[in-house]
């Protein structure tokens, strides 16, 4: 049955082991929440492309901040800034400082990443539509001469309707507690989460039979969400990691 062998690569993947390849490596640095936050957003929005490039990468950046990213943030000046040679693949040092600068915009209110995302899914009540409110925030305040369409690159558009995996990847993070997943923020039930879909998990759930679309799209997100919601509905994504092992096991 194929609810047991994917529950079996949990058992075997979603491990302490799992974390020091992956980029959740970098919301287990750090105790304070706060820095948690700033971290894991970073971190999410660099995760794509080579694995080890990018962890490389985001290893760069959290040593120029001192291992202190929400005090970096709080305290980060536009004009006088240490963010160099940041540039990886589609965005530049230009789109970070950007995103940066609107973070400590954020900070300086006395708000935090959890506030932004909590208010934005209070007025719509669906993860999708938070999303958007939460990337609106960011947009309406980039300055436009400032930045690349890097900078739309890390903060993609949901009103697009790509997969969005970085976001879903980042709220799995923060809303799952387990051995691997933070479980942090309290206002999302985990039966709301939706899978973080790219094409190597989109290859896997074709092969498995448990998602006919064939594009990598948000359709294909709920698509797959409600398939795995039929082995578990309070916890679906926690087959993301299922997928995961099926790939290594089966060298997909």
């Amino acid at each position: 049955m194929l609810k047991t062998q994917l529950d079996k690569y949990i058992e075997q993947y979603e491990t302490v082991d799992f974390i020091k390849d992956d980029p959740v490596q970098f919301v287990h640095l750090f105790k304070e929440k706060k820095d948690i936050e700033t971290a894991g957003f970073i971190a999410s929005m660099f995760a794509y492309g080579k694995r080890e490039v990018f962890i490389s990468k985001l290893k760069y950046i959290f040593n120029i901040m001192e291992n202190k990213p929400y005090d970096y943030v709080k305290a980060f000046n536009f004009k006088d800034n240490n963010i160099k040679n940041c540039d990886y693949r589609f965005s530049k040092d230009c789109d970070l400082i950007e995103i940066l600068k609107i973070l400590n915009i954020l900070y300086s209110e006395n708000e935090t990443l959890e506030s932004l995302f909590k208010y934005s899914y209070s007025q719509n009540s669906d993860i999708w539509n938070m999303f958007q409110g939460v990337v609106d925030y960011f947009y309406a305040r980039a300055n436009e001469k400032n930045i690349t369409k890097g900078f739309y690159h890390l903060l993609p558009n949901p009103a697009k309707k790509s997969a969005l995996k970085r976001m879903n990847m980042l709220l799995r993070w923060f809303v799952r507690k387990s051995s691997v997943d933070i479980g942090i923020w309290d206002f999302i039930p985990k039966c709301e989460l939706l899978i973080p879909l790219d094409t190597h998990v989109a290859k896997i759930s074709r092969r498995l039979n448990l998602l006919k679309r064939n594009d990598n799209g948000y359709e294909s997100v709920i698509e797959l969400t409600d398939n795995l919601k039929k082995f578990d509905p309070i916890d679906p994504i926690k087959y993301d990691f299922a997928l995961f092992g099926y790939g290594v096991n089966n060298k997909i």
